[in-house]
């Protein structure tokens, strides 16, 4: 027992500097591995802080990205409803002018059809004058012949009181010599009852006759006598009875002569009640013309108001295009105020915007100039303003869908940097949860190996070395899982209470392990440990690669979110830069427009101002050929009144309307143009009338006498010196107009001969009536 009591004693003294070496060793070991641990997971906990920071610098740029994209969005919407009620207010602008020019052709249209209403009313008031005229004329012709016929009637009521007292005369006379027939007569009677009785009493008494027969002498001498006395009477009363019977038959003639007149007078009186009449309906026509003048006079009246109506309409719409543009100007100011304050990257868009929206102002301004040019000159149709306008909502509807498209684009390349970056930092979360999982595994396998250690601690010393490298491995694993999770202070209190749990491991087997057994036992624990150390050393730095990778990957992307960045600067200057170029011609854009609207109202007023003195002047000017054409009317009235009284009861001269119509066979000879003497005497007529005529029409009535030619439809026979009627009818009225020239001294200026042939005649029929109707030389006094 004592022996081997010193046995153990000895190998116990010898052995424990040997351990205390390994312990020692061992420590160094563990210090130099803890320090390493601890270099590592500094550097990895500063990689990975430095990675999260980074991603939630890049998450919180992407959020301010997200949020001055959604801002920029809402004011791109701001601004689209803005540029929407621009167009709209622009559209409604357009469609006002369009109604106002509209309303102006409208006006115009009435206006031009109340002028042709106008000059129509005056053409028929012109001809209900000539008719007026002509009419009057026919009255006072009438009248004249009333007036005449009422004298002829006078003298023949007259002259019948004459022939009735000569009646009343003759047959007081008749009477009287009947009487005196009577008387006679019985005396006969009784003178032929007495030469009867002697005779009866001479043939009773002849005895009685020779006594008788101086008696019967004397009484015969008295009987011859008294015969020739009877015979005498008898004459006379066959005298009176002829003249009885003639002054019957005068009586007869003058009540015939008197009957006729009283019917002529009759007729007279008829045609006077139908000149009356027809003075009465040409007075109601001439009522119903001047009501239609009045009715004209208030429709010009009307298109004055219409017209004053129309330039306060235009006077309104000038100040709405002012009020217009000074709203444009305001909201102008406006979208540049908000064109300042837009400094990320949406300038772009905003920029674009501002260009479109200046150009639709500077379109808005060439379209308001193309519309007073087309108020002033009328060329520019409405189609084409239409198809300008659908070209530039097309361009504006390109831009907003070229603008829509980048900011989509820049929204999705952001949403996918962002979803990428977000994919990275979640797969480095994973990574960083699975290898803190892993550490956990590790720890929990290392805790069940130290409590397994525990209890086979008290068997034997190899259970021990197992126990001290299950604790360095422990330890180890305690480290790496502390490195990567980021908790020292959790692995310093779970080192502590590993240390104080192997200090209790050592002291228990201390007290049960040899220190052979122990050195064994530290030694496999140290091999093992060595092991381990270099698998997790592989394993560790095949981790480090692996994030050493994911850092150079987070790097990139960094690269590229700083390349972003740097463009979105770029651009934000550049926009910038573009946004004060815009401002610049914007301003002198408005400026343009304002001088194009000044320069514009001018000459709106300039051509308005124009325009009502050339109405002024066409309405003196229609008034100055009104009073001439009054006057000429006059003066052709007179002239033709005066024609009348001289050349309207000669046969073969008639009066249709304003002319007077010769028949050739007044003035010419069958198929000649030499004026007979005749008609050189009508025409000669004629052009004193004019002469007289001459002197008192006014110099600035440009009046002429216009001589026509016409013929009938027969053609010229034989090869004579004319070709055919027309050349005919020229050359009777030329000769006409040469007469009138040459002898008698009319003006050649106011003179003008023409020819029409057989082309318009009078009368359509085919009589020889018809054609010497046709055959005629007509005068007209007319203008030029």
């Amino acid at each position: 027992m004592a022996l081997s009591r010193r046995t153990g004693q000895r190998f116990q003294a010898s052995i424990w500097p040997g351990f205390v070496d390994a312990m020692t060793g061992l420590l160094l070991v563990l210090m130099f591995l803890l320090t390493i641990f601890m270099v590592v997971q500094f550097v990895l906990r500063e990689t990975i802080s430095g990675q999260e920071s980074e991603l939630d610098t890049l998450s919180s740029e992407i959020s301010a990205l997200a949020s001055a994209l959604g801002l920029e969005e809402r004011r791109s919407a701001a601004l689209t409803r803005e540029l929407g009620e621009l167009t709209s207010t622009l559209d409604a602008a357009r469609t006002e002018i369009a109604g106002q020019s509209a309303q102006i052709a409208a006006l115009t249209a009435d206006r031009a059809r109340q002028d042709a209403a106008l000059e129509a009313a005056q053409t028929r008031i012109t001809g209900f004058e000539a008719q007026v005229a002509a009419l009057l004329a026919d009255r006072d012709r009438a009248l004249a012949d009333v007036a005449a016929l009422e004298g002829d009637r006078a003298a023949l009521i007259s002259e019948k009181e004459a022939l009735d007292l000569a009646l009343a005369r003759s047959r007081t006379e008749i009477d009287a010599q009947a009487e005196a027939a009577r008387l006679a007569a019985a005396r006969r009677e009784a003178l032929d009852a007495l030469i009867a009785d002697l005779r009866r009493r001479q043939t009773e008494t002849a005895a009685q006759a020779e006594t008788l027969g101086e008696t019967g002498a004397d009484l015969q001498r008295q009987l011859s006598d008294e015969e020739a006395a009877r015979l005498a009477e008898a004459a006379a009363a066959e005298a009176l009875r002829a003249k009885l019977q003639d002054a019957d038959a005068e009586l007869t003639a003058m009540t015939l002569a008197l009957e006729a007149q009283r019917s002529e007078a009759e007729d007279t009186l008829a045609l006077l009640a139908a000149a009356d009449a027809a003075r009465a309906a040409l007075d109601a026509k001439l009522a119903d013309a001047l009501a239609r003048l009045d009715t004209a006079e208030a429709q010009t009246r009307e298109r004055d108001e219409l017209a004053e109506r129309l330039t306060s309409v235009l006077r309104q719409m000038e100040i709405a295009q002012a009020d217009g543009a000074r709203s444009r100007s305001a909201l102008e100011a406006d979208l540049a105020r908000l064109r300042g304050e837009a400094a990320d990257a949406r300038a772009a868009l905003t920029a674009d915007l501002a260009a479109a929206r200046a150009e639709a102002s500077e379109t808005r301004a060439a379209l308001e100039a193309a519309l007073a040019r087309q108020r002033a000159q009328s060329v520019q149709t409405q189609s084409q303003f239409e198809a300008e306008l659908a070209r530039l909502q097309r361009e504006a509807a390109d831009t907003r869908q070229a603008l829509e498209a980048q900011v989509q684009a820049a929204r999705d390349a952001g949403e996918t940097s962002r979803q990428a970056l977000q994919a990275e930092l979640d797969a480095a979360r994973a990574t960083a949860a699975e290898t803190e999982a892993a550490l956990k595994a590790e720890l929990s396998r290392a805790q069940a190996d130290l409590a397994v250690a525990r209890s086979l601690a008290e068997d034997s010393a190899e259970d021990r070395a197992s126990v001290e490298s299950r604790l360095l491995a422990a330890l180890e694993s305690l480290e790496r899982a502390q490195a990567a999770a980021s908790d020292q202070e959790l692995l310093r209190s779970r080192l502590a209470a590993a240390l104080q749990e192997r200090d209790a491991a050592e002291a228990r087997a201390g007290e049960e392990m040899s220190a052979a057994e122990e050195r064994a036992a530290l030694l496999a624990q140290a091999r093992a440990a060595l092991a381990e150390q270099e698998a997790i050393s592989t394993e560790a730095q095949r981790q480090t690669a692996l994030l050493n990778q994911q850092v150079a990957a987070l790097r990139s992307q960094l690269g590229g979110l700083q390349a972003l960045l740097d463009d979105y600067k770029e651009r934000d200057a550049a926009a910038k830069v573009q946004l004060e170029s815009l401002g610049s011609d914007l301003n002198a854009a408005l400026a343009r427009a304002a001088s194009e609207e000044r320069k514009r109202r001018l000459l709106e007023e300039a051509e308005r101002e124009r325009l009502e003195a050339e109405a002024r002047a066409l309405e003196e000017e229609a008034r100055k050929l009104e009073a001439k054409a009054q006057d000429l009317e006059r003066y052709r009235s007179e002239f033709f009144g005066r024609l009348r009284d001289v050349l309207g009861a000669q046969e073969g001269v008639r009066i249709e309307g304003d002319r007077f119509v010769f028949s050739s066979e007044v003035l010419f000879p069958p198929g000649s143009a030499v004026l007979s003497e005749a008609g050189k005497v009508e025409i000669a007529n004629v052009a004193g009338i004019l002469q007289g005529v001459i002197d008192v029409i006014p110099p600035e009535i440009d009046w002429v006498i216009r001589v026509d030619g016409h013929t009938d439809d027969r053609p010229l026979l034989g090869s004579g010196r004319y070709a055919d009627n027309w050349e005919l009818s020229q050359a009777r009225a030329l000769s006409v107009v040469r007469y009138m020239i040459d002898p008698l001294g009319i003006p050649p200026d106011r003179l003008a001969a023409n020819g029409f042939g057989e082309f318009q005649p009078v009368n359509f029929a085919d009589t020889p009536e018809a054609r010497a109707q046709n055959r005629r030389i007509e005068l007209k006094l007319t203008e030029k």
